[in-house]
């Protein structure tokens, strides 16, 4: 666990160390929906970016205050120089604010190339699949402009099963978790995700094989209130606040995070066509995991969210949103709505960079759990 710490706390400081020691590019993406194994199969090291903890200095005068935290943060990190690590930068969605910040990346380092392929958002179009094949066709002549690697299709056969094998093992922890048979915090299974986007997937995958096998498996606490933690589309929530949660009685047994469960929900196909596989896994992460930013009919967020938390059985819903993240503010009523309608009850918690206070929350999620033994108390057995 310690070398994942280490890892998701300064991915800068891993990206730098594994560069100096494989004398091969690295790659930086964004959040949600790049396909990491291209970069890979070219032989640099994907590391999707991460909020920094540090506070927002050069960066306040390159994007409005109204900006997400994760979005500014980025820009600080570039104006900083942080991430001069990076060989170059791509980006396969289309948050307005995201683009500010990778607009900022030019206006700072114009010396870094940066590809952004706008993945379309209309996923009942006919059309949707082919435009994000020609995008993900465009994406990997970039990346091998950049790396001066050519991206083969054994190497990407190669690059989706290791990534597969990865969101699997991963999984597994997820599925001890919402059995009860191994209590795995909130924090610790940010911990394991978070250090995925940004390590060796090969070398990830053996860490969590050796913390799988030295778990300990035992019987449910029934004395917890079991949680679901939704939200929070881009960046790892602060771990004070997560800490918070579970220090107040609650136990989160499943979540809905981009750092989460939504990062690994979906593998890619790994037979047919190698690109047109990444646009499918692009489709059908919708579909696992429903995101307001995705227009489509077939699924909606709020049903996947009512359908989890019958699997995990969890009683109550702690929204986790992310201060100017417009899609979730939007699409929030509508959540609420449909949690009201079914009494599942829920609290609303906006975070931001600059952090919240610890304590103010700490009041209003102790309440929270409170209502939530009152009213299970109420239920005739």
């Amino acid at each position: 666990m310690a070398t994942l710490r280490a890892a998701a706390d300064d991915p800068v400081s891993y990206a730098s160390a594994w560069k100096r020691t494989h004398g091969k590019p690295v790659i930086g993406s964004f959040p949600m929906n790049f396909p990491s194994e291209l970069v890979h199969a070219a032989g640099a090291l994907p590391v999707i970016i991460q909020e920094s903890k540090t506070p927002i200095t050069e960066g306040r005068s390159m994007l409005a205050e109204f900006y997400c935290g994760y979005t500014r943060s980025v820009a600080d990190q570039a104006a900083i120089g942080e991430l001069d690590v990076f060989d170059g930068f791509v980006a396969a969605d289309h948050c307005v604010q995201l683009l500010g910040a990778v607009d900022a990346i030019r206006y700072v380092r114009p010396e870094k190339p940066v590809h952004f392929a706008q993945f379309t958002s209309a996923m009942d179009d006919v059309l949707a699949k082919p435009r994000v094949d020609d995008r993900i066709v465009d994406m990997k002549s970039e990346i091998e402009t950049v790396t001066g690697t050519s991206v083969t299709d054994d190497a990407l056969a190669t690059s989706v099963a290791l990534f597969n094998a990865n969101r699997r093992a991963l999984r597994e922890f997820y599925d001890l978790r919402r059995s009860g048979a191994v209590r795995i915090t909130a924090g610790e299974m940010q911990l394991l995700v978070k250090s995925s986007m940004v390590m060796d997937v090969a070398e990830h995958t053996g860490i969590l094989e050796t913390i799988r096998d030295n778990l300990n498996v035992g019987e449910p606490d029934t004395s917890v209130v079991r949680l679901h933690l939704s939200g929070h589309f881009c960046h790892a929530p602060k771990p004070e606040i997560l800490d918070v949660i579970e220090e107040s009685g609650g136990l989160v047994v499943d979540d809905d995070l981009y750092t989460g469960y939504r990062y690994i929900s979906t593998d890619v196909p790994e037979t047919g066509d190698r690109l047109g596989a990444l646009s499918t896994w692009y489709m059908e992460r919708n579909l696992n995991a429903p995101c307001p930013t995705r227009v489509t009919s077939k699924v909606d967020w709020d049903t996947y969210l009512l359908d989890s938390l019958t699997r995990s059985r969890s009683v109550g819903v702690v929204v986790l949103i992310a201060k100017f993240c417009e899609p979730h503010m939007l699409y929030y009523p509508e959540l609420r709505k449909a949690l009201d309608v079914h009494d599942v009850p829920s609290l609303l918690v906006e975070t931001e960079h600059e952090g919240i206070p610890v304590e103010s929350l700490r009041t209003k999620m102790e309440t929270f759990i409170e209502r939530i033994r009152r009213q299970s108390a109420s239920v005739p057995a």
